[in-house]
This record gives structure tokens, sequence and C-alpha cells, in this order.
């Protein structure tokens, strides 16, 4: 079943990288300060776009979903869907050649899928396997492909061209998708909708701060989601605010 369904993302893919990186290259000498965006006026729109969506929709829904639920419950909601990212996650560390941590990885997700019923719970971190994350984004800067023109997607948020490549191709190439029947499918893309909600949720005060309190929310947001992109990989000291509210599940609003 993998190989049937590796045999027509295969060119799928091939085209996406390929277009993605025809246009990533380094803004510049000092990249972990250069701000690469000659698409501003159209990012600007997404952005109020994404920001009205946010204001309308997802941001009542996830205060009202984290005043409700159960900090238990998020918990375990949070758990099963980072346990469904570690496949795509042992991938990608193949990809970057780092076996320690695709190692590390598959022991997660064995260790947290059985004793920790379907993921549910995270006996692996109390073993000292701790979680770290990655994506077709850093594989790609492994490569040393330039991270390209900073994006603001519709719906999705902040990105660049590297990472909006990164994404598809994570998307396309992810082993649970060949492996879960249609309806678990179904069930885990609906577990990692309602984590990303959550997220939303439990750091609505510093996204608010972002989008609402700022006097241009569109520099703010694009400044914090660089710097703190590029610490992730290395290539910066990292921002004043630490946490990234727009490396959500969700990818943004």
């Amino acid at each position: 079943m993998f190989r049937s369904f590796l045999r027509p993302a295969r060119p799928i893919a091939a085209l996406v990288v390929a277009v993605g990186l025809a246009g990533c290259g380094a803004p510049g000498p000092d990249v972990s300060q250069a701000i690469n965006d000659p698409y501003e006026a159209q990012n600007r729109k997404i952005h109020a776009f994404n920001k009205n969506r946010d204001r309308q929709i997802l941001r009542p829904v996830a205060v009202a979903y984290s005043d409700t639920m159960p900090d238990d419950v998020e918990i375990v909601v949070s758990n099963v869907s980072d346990n469904l990212s570690l496949p795509g996650q042992v991938v990608n560390n193949l990809l970057q050649g780092d076996l320690r941590m695709a190692s590390s990885n598959t022991l997660r997700f064995l260790i947290n899928s059985t004793a920790g019923f379907a993921g549910m719970f995270d006996p692996s971190s109390e073993l000292g396997l701790p979680k770290d994350d990655t994506d077709f984004g850093e594989t790609l800067h492994v490569w040393g492909v330039g991270e390209g023109h900073y994006q603001e997607l519709p719906f999705v948020g902040p990105s660049t061209q590297r990472d909006t490549t990164g994404m598809v191709v994570d998307f396309v190439l992810d082993p649970t998708r060949a492996i879960l029947p249609r309806v678990d499918r179904n069930i885990a893309t609906g577990v990692r909708i309602v984590d990303g909600v959550g997220a939303r949720g439990r750091f609505s005060e510093t996204v608010d701060s972002i989008l609402y309190d700022s006097a241009d929310s569109y520099a703010q947001a694009r400044l914090l989601y660089l710097q703190n992109r590029r610490f992730e990989l290395g290539m910066a000291a990292p921002a004043e605010e630490e946490i990234d509210p727009f490396a959500l599940d969700t990818e943004g609003f």
C-alpha cells in the first residue's frame, strides 16, 4: 500500500519541489536579519483576510474551546496529534541524514502508540525521548535551499517559499495517509484541526497582542515568524517572543 501511495505522489512532489526551489534563494549575506518581502502589498491583503477570519471565526471558537474543555482532554488531543506527526518526521529525519533523531522519533512513535494507548499519553518523554519537531521545510534548509520570499497564505498565515513547499510535500508524503484507512485518516485530520484550535486558544493572549494590539500587525507577525523560524533552524538568536504563535498545527488562523 505504501508503494502504491508513493507512486502517484512522487511526480506531484517533484513538481512542487521544482517550482519551490526555482524561487527560493537566500535574500542576502545576513539572512538572519534580512526581510525578503517583494510581494508585501499582496501579502498585506491576505493578512487582512486572515485577520478578519480569525476575529470572526477562529478566535471565538478557540477561546470557547479552551475555556470549556478540561485541560486533561486538551493534553490528550495534543498528544495524539503529536504522535500522528511522528512518521512524517521520521521521513524528514532520514532525508536530513539525522539517524539519531530518526531512531528517537521511531521509538517515540512505537512507545506512545502502544504503551501510550494510541498516543493519548506520552510515556516516551519520561523515558528520555524528548519531542523534537521537524518538517520538509527544515529538510530543504539542510539541503542548502534558501528561504526565498516571505509569504502570507490564506487560512494558513505566515510562511516563506521554502516552508510553503515543505508544507505541501509533508502533506503529500505523509506516511499516515498511506497507512491509515480512510475513516481513520479523517479522524486523524479532525484531531489535528481540534489541536490547532486548542493551540490558538492556549496562546490567545500572545496572538491577540500581535494581531489586535500592534500598530502594524502584519509587520509584527512577519518579524516574529521569521525570527522564530530562523532560530528553529539555527540561523539566528531567539526572538524576544520565544513562543511562535503562528507555528501551530493549523499553521495560522
